[in-house]
């Protein structure tokens, strides 16, 4: 079965493919396909998971040569271990629930069958990244997740935030991914290939200096930072929720926020081999997660709440993957290899519950804003008591799946104990604005009349995947549990990194955090005898800080945005009145010498060959007339010249005379004769 693990990633191409071309006209038959072969997906993925477990994690690799140059060797291939089975599994689960889900979500869309092939790609796209054995392979399909996230964030194009939302996507993850590709390039130049194994072994044998190794580690990372919004490139994925709140689901929980986590976890030898790099990656990690905590708080649209909670979560999760390679790096065990994935696990589960609880809300009330909600719970049963469900579990209450990962991450964080304290306090403001969004949403009074008495719930072609996640929710996490045999780390690592064990005080402190920011979120929100208003105003400024994003967008407006835009304008001036005029005025003067070319050719060399030929044309045929072959003419014209000479000789005036009067009888005979054309040319009557 292992060996056909291949196939899983080609069961949503294939419906791409088969709605692109054969059956995009039948909407219905359309979302069928794209379900089935999902849902086949989901089955093999789990035939997948059950062969590693015999083999208790066992890796296996399958590859064909693709390019062998002397300098570098390129392949197709697979490498499945139980990391890769683990994550095909958690893809398909999500996308197979999100897809159901989507039927009764955008089931008066214009574009269904569009959307359902756009699904499916973007679900090979993961897939695909997820089994690839080599960094060429996985850069192939990291760019495809970043074209299926562009079509899908803009998918209602029509609508401009939309639209720009998709280029916002787009470009700010290309600037992340052109330093993924520079990474690459150095571990092309210095290896000489790109499949992982061959890499890590050079890695682990010390062929790679420190200087490369952090090089190589903290460019691919920047792969990572794009993909999975860690600062500063954070900011595309709130604007990504202009897409249709199922595309949420899926980009938040399963696929392209996730490939940034699972790049890191896959690369982890390299970072484990510098701790420099795996410093920087942890840092990164943590600020994230503290910038995106602290904007959740005071944020209303439902959607953003839920994007800056997942920005905040993915920072947990780069946090302790960047803090087991530091510990690595300088010889101790942490944690935070197995608490990173575990989490990324358990996250996409509820997480995915979350956004298409919102988007339920969303189908029911057609508003995202939580100010014009309250007191859903009455009409929305089934919505309500999943949210809160994955609520918690985000939380970290006991035993819900977010305990078990959450208590990983900060476990991990033992021996950091700045790490630990911002940690904690990242999990208090995740508690508290998870249940600030529940209270103001589903409990209360209802805050606009009209929208509640048209509220309902949701049809259960999308209930049905929030039970199955909420499931989830609440169990996927046992499986990290102690006592079944080491829990997650045993199987999904094979017994290769070290699991910290239960560490029961931390697992009391995060609990207690976590149930105090609830317990904060209740008793203003809820019970009301905090006022919100009168705490937003006493801490003005860290409200308005909070607000406004930390004014990112702005900042990066003025010192990147405009300056970029200025330079265009002034580029584009200097081009149009500059470079356009110089080239024009070179054109218009080519021109007018052109002209005056034209007309010294045309009336002077012209004008003098033709005057020229014109003046003997009139000389010829004036001779012509002379030469008329008459004797007496001849006579005339001798004796005439005769006379001439000797008036001439005489006296020059009567010559003169004698000239003029000469040429006047001329013109009178040229007259005359131009008169009678019947006598001119005529041949003389030899016969009579």
């Amino acid at each position: 079965m292992l060996e056909y693990a291949y196939l899983i990633p080609l069961y949503p191409l294939l419906a791409f493919v088969l709605i692109i071309f054969f059956t995009r006209w039948k909407e219905r038959l359309s979302s069928a396909i794209a379900i089935l072969l999902v849902l086949l997906a989901f089955v093999h993925s789990v035939f997948v998971l059950v062969a590693m477990l015999g083999r208790h994690g066992a890796p296996v690799e399958l590859s064909t040569p693709f390019i062998d140059h002397l300098i570098i060797k390129l392949e197709l291939g697979m490498w499945i271990d139980a990391l890769t089975a683990v994550m095909l599994l958690v893809v398909t689960i999500v996308s197979s629930c999100v897809q159901i889900y989507s039927l009764g979500y955008m089931h008066n869309d214009p574009r269904w069958s569009r959307y359902f092939a756009y699904l499916s790609l973007f679900t090979f796209s993961m897939l695909g990244l997820v089994i690839a054995n080599n960094f060429f392979m996985i850069f192939i399909f990291w760019e495809l997740v970043g074209l299926t996230s562009y079509l899908l964030i803009g998918f209602w194009f029509e609508k401009k935030t939309a639209s720009d939302a998709g280029k916002k996507a787009f470009i700010t993850t290309r600037i992340g991914d052109l330093g993924f590709i520079v990474g690459i390039l150095i571990l092309t130049f210095y290896v000489g290939t790109l499949n992982y194994q061959e890499i890590f072994e050079k890695v682990t044998s010390g062929t790679l200096s420190g200087g490369i190794l952090a090089a190589a580690g903290i460019f691919i990372f920047c792969g990572a930072i794009g993909k999975s919004a860690q600062f500063p490139l954070h900011v595309w994925l709130p604007d990504a929720m202009e897409g249709p709140t199922p595309v949420s689901a899926l980009i938040h929980a399963a696929t392209m926020v996730a490939a940034g986590v699972y790049l890191v976890a896959r690369a982890m030898t390299l970072f484990a081999g510098s701790a420099t790099a795996s410093m920087v990656v942890a840092v990164i990690g943590l600020i994230t997660s503290f910038l995106a905590a602290s904007i959740a708080l005071t944020q209303n649209d439902i959607k953003r709440i839920l994007a800056y909670s997942t920005v905040s979560q993915l920072g947990y999760m780069i946090m302790a993957l960047g803090l087991y390679g530091v510990d690595y790096a300088h010889g101790h065990h942490s944690a935070g290899y197995v608490a990173g994935t575990f989490h990324l696990m358990t996250h996409a589960f509820f997480k995915a519950l979350l956004f298409l609880g919102a988007g339920s809300v969303i189908h029911a009330v057609h508003t995202n804003d939580i100010n014009d909600m309250g007191g859903l719970s009455r009409k929305m049963k089934t919505t309500t008591i999943t949210f809160f469900i994955a609520s918690l579990s985000i939380a970290g209450i006991f035993p819900l799946s977010g305990f078990w990962s959450k208590d990983e991450i900060v476990a991990s964080t033992a021996g950091h104990p700045v790490f630990m304290v911002v940690t904690l306090l990242i999990a208090f403001m995740t508690a508290f604005y998870m249940f600030r969004l529940c209270f103001l949403t589903f409990t209360g009074e209802p805050r606009d009349k009209e929208r509640f008495e048209h509220a309902h719930e949701s049809p259960k072609s999308m209930t049905g995947p929030l039970t199955v996640l909420a499931f989830l929710s609440v169990f996927a996490g046992w499986v990290g549990l102690p006592w079944l045999h080491r829990g997650f780390s045993s199987f999904v690592y094979h017994d290769q990194v070290h699991h910290a064990g239960p560490h029961y005080i931390l697992m009391i402190i995060s609990t207690m955090v976590a149930v105090s920011g609830i317990g904060l979120a209740y008793t203003i929100y809820y019970k009301k005898v905090i006022s919100a208003d009168a705490l937003a105003r006493r801490f003005k400024v860290l409200y308005k800080l909070s607000f406004n994003k930390w004014y990112f967008d702005e900042i990066y407006d003025a010192i990147i945005i405009r300056p970029i835009l200025g330079s265009t304008r002034v580029l584009w001036w200097f081009d149009a009145n500059v470079v356009d005029g110089l080239v024009n005025l070179i054109g218009w003067l080519t021109v007018k010498w052109a002209d005056l070319k034209m007309w010294f050719d045309r009336y002077i060399i012209d004008g003098t060959v033709n005057g020229l030929g014109y003046l003997c044309m009139a000389g010829s045929w004036m001779v012509k007339f002379i030469q008329s072959g008459s004797v007496q003419f001849y006579t005339l014209v001798v004796i005439g010249g005769a006379i001439g000479a000797v008036l001439y000789r005489v006296t020059e005036v009567g010559f003169y005379f004698y000239l003029i009067g000469l040429i006047i009888v001329a013109l009178l005979s040229l007259l005359v004769k131009m008169t009678r054309p019947d006598r001119v040319g005529t041949e003389p009557n030899i016969e009579g």
